[in-house]
């Protein structure tokens, strides 16, 4: 897998109080994908907050409850504003498998599969995302350590085996609506991510 290399960076005011994120754009991935880094005061720590955030663009800018993904972005941002950080937005929309897959996935669903059948029945994979690229984002950052905020294994062992040590995992809130219950269940009995639900319900 080769490496990336910073392309552009640009100060851009974000969330409600104005608060400056340098937005870093790179080239170098072995896909033409666009993925940012927003990074928000200094990277000068010795295991900077990162945040690695797949686009969801149904929660991220329409505020979806289907799934927990906006409130986690904004749960991110908002942290790192107190302490810094960087917040890695990768295009992989769907857990990979895109948009219109992504919402003929939510059709399934809405008939009674869970987020992983539904794509199952499908035939694409439930999670087709590829992780490489945020650790070498986080290489051409100068980052080789951080503490991560997820609740995802699968992200924190990626990071590793990729080169990128996690001192430590910091999981996210658990932002439950009437919607996303089924889909947050799911993510905690099958692919064991921390969320703190109660799954004999």
């Amino acid at each position: 897998m080769g490496a990336c290399r910073v392309r552009n960076t640009v100060e851009i005011p974000i969330l409600s109080d104005g608060h400056v994120g340098t937005f870093v754009s790179f080239e170098g991935f072995e896909m033409p994908n666009e993925h940012v880094a927003i990074v928000i005061g200094s990277l000068q720590q010795e295991a900077p907050l990162v945040r690695i955030h797949s686009e969801c663009l149904t929660g991220d800018i329409f505020g979806s409850h289907r799934c927990d993904c906006g409130a986690q972005l904004h749960e991110a941002l908002e942290r790192m504003t107190e302490e810094g950080g960087v917040l890695l937005y990768l295009r992989q929309e769907g857990r990979g498998i895109g948009l219109y897959a992504k919402l003929a996935a939510y059709r399934l669903q809405d008939a009674g599969m869970d987020t992983f059948e539904a794509n199952r029945h499908l035939n694409l994979p439930e999670d087709g995302r590829d992780f490489g690229d945020a650790a070498n984002m986080l290489k051409a950052l100068g980052v080789q350590r951080c503490r991560l905020m997820t609740n995802n294994p699968e992200k924190v062992e990626a990071l590793q085996r990729l080169g990128i040590q996690v001192s430590e995992v910091i999981s996210t809130g658990v932002f439950m609506t009437a919607h996303n219950q089924r889909y947050l269940r799911a993510k905690a009995s099958k692919k064991n991510h921390s969320i703190k639900l109660d799954l004999s319900a």
